[in-house]
Formats: structure tokens, sequence, C-alpha cells
């Protein structure tokens, strides 16, 4: 059975699974489905088309599901979805896409998102992601499988932030960021590689040893990114335990539109 407070206002609409808890004043719209075991805290408003997974965690006052903050939205049934075991804390805002994307904003699976982030209209968030206190995605922003944004950082519209990235505290991030990388600052600067991230998920040496191959030629040879891309194709015939790791930045490369912080 579902446990919800007598204070909570959940439309009849709405399909609450078993095992569902929802706070004190919560509010739950007629098109929001919640998946068994996860856990709304008190004051919390979730609303417009949006579908949440199993076991999540969704602490006090958050907005889940308010409709894009763009000024060319005029109510087209878009969504948002939200996967498995993430934490959500206080003060969270996701909106729903817009019909000039994709039309659903979407959040993967064990993600881990501190109080007060902003996650924009048709956003991609990938799975085992961390987003620091105050982090804020600007519309159709990509954030790949485990990158972390540090708290107070600002994604601009459109960027692609790769698989492994750290981003550090305070950093304005305008250009698309490279699987691996490590960055901050205003303007953004790529400060090295997320070694001691890669090293915590497994990484092996003669991985890293390709990885930081890969950050050479794009960072510290000279060469034009054409040229830097080319190079780092050939490492794939002496690097074979790296090839998906060399296939994935590549294909990052050819799937950037903002350019790449350099």
């Amino acid at each position: 059975m579902s446990t919800i407070h007598p204070t909570a206002v959940v439309d009849a609409g709405a399909r609450i699974a078993p095992g569902v808890t929802i706070g004190p004043y919560s509010v739950i719209g007629p098109q929001v489905a919640i998946g068994a075991g996860t856990t709304v805290g008190a004051h919390c408003v979730i609303e417009g088309r949006t579908t949440i997974g199993r076991d999540n965690r969704i602490f006090q006052f958050a907005s889940l599901g308010a409709q894009p903050q763009d000024k060319k939205y005029a109510g087209e049934p878009t969504e948002l979805r939200i996967g498995d075991r993430n934490t959500i804390r206080e003060f969270c805002t996701f909106n729903t896409g817009t019909a000039q994307d994709r039309g659903v904003t979407t959040v993967g699976d064990d993600n881990w998102i501190m109080a007060y982030v902003h996650i924009a209209h048709d956003c991609v968030v990938g799975n085992q992601t961390i987003l620091a206190n105050n982090a804020t995605l600007a519309g159709h922003v990509h954030v790949a499988d485990q990158a972390i944004i540090g708290g107070l950082t600002g994604v601009h519209q459109f960027v692609k932030i790769g698989a492994h990235v750290m981003a550090g505290f305070g950093s304005h991030i305008s250009q698309d960021v490279p699987p691996f990388m490590m960055v901050d600052g205003n303007p953004l600067s790529v400060r090295g590689l997320n070694l001691e991230g890669l090293r915590r998920r497994g990484f092996s040496a003669a991985r890293l040893a390709a990885i930081k191959q890969m950050h050479r030629l794009l960072y510290r040879q000279g060469l034009s990114l054409e040229a830097a891309r080319g190079a780092i194709a050939e490492l794939g015939q002496t690097h074979a335990e790296a090839a998906d790791d060399i296939a994935m930045l590549l294909a990052f490369l050819d799937a950037s539109t903002r350019g790449i912080a350099r």
C-alpha cells in the first residue's frame, strides 16, 4: 500500500504505485505516474506529464514537471521522465520539454542531484551523474553518464558534457566538454583529465594510458582539431583495450555543435 499524508493533494488521475510515500502538503497532478518505492517529501509539486520510476528519493520543496521556461511554449503535450534510484534534494526544478526539440526532458538512473539544481526543458541527463548545489542546466543540454558538475555552475543551452567529465565549482560552460576532461573557470579552461575519477571507476592502466594520449593530442601538441581527431582515430591500432574509450571520444567530437572547450 502507498502511504499518502492526509494533507497531500493527489489527483484521482495520478498513477501511484504500491509502496510510494507522499509527504505533507505535496500536490500531485492528474498526469503524473510514480513508481514503486519512491518517496516524495513535504511541500513538493509534481505536475504535467511526468513519469517517475522506482525507488527515488525526492526531498521537500521540489518542483517537477512544470511548464518549460520558454516563451515559445504554447501548451504542447510535452513530458518529463525520471528513471530509478535518483536522489533529488530540496528546491530542485525540472521542467518538461518543448515541441521545438524532442518534447521530453529526461533524467536517467542513480543520479545524485543536490539542492536548488535546475534542469531546463529538453535536457538529457544520463546515469550516475552528480549535480552539486545550484548547478543550472539551460535548455537542450546533454550530460553523459558519470559526469560531475560542481556547485554554482551554469551550463549554456545546447551544450554537451561528455561521460566522466568533472566540472569545478562556479564554472561557466558555454562549449562542449569532451569525455574524461576536468574543467573549471570563467572563461572555461580544460585543466587536465579526471584521472582520480577514472581510477575509482576501475579504469585499467592501459586504458588510462590511451586516454592520456588522447588528451595530449587534443590539448598539448598544438594540433588543429581535425588533425587531433585523425591522430586519435589511429590510436585504436595500438591501444585495443581502449577501443571503446577512443570510439566514445571520436563520436563526441563528431556530434559537437558548439565547438569543444580547448
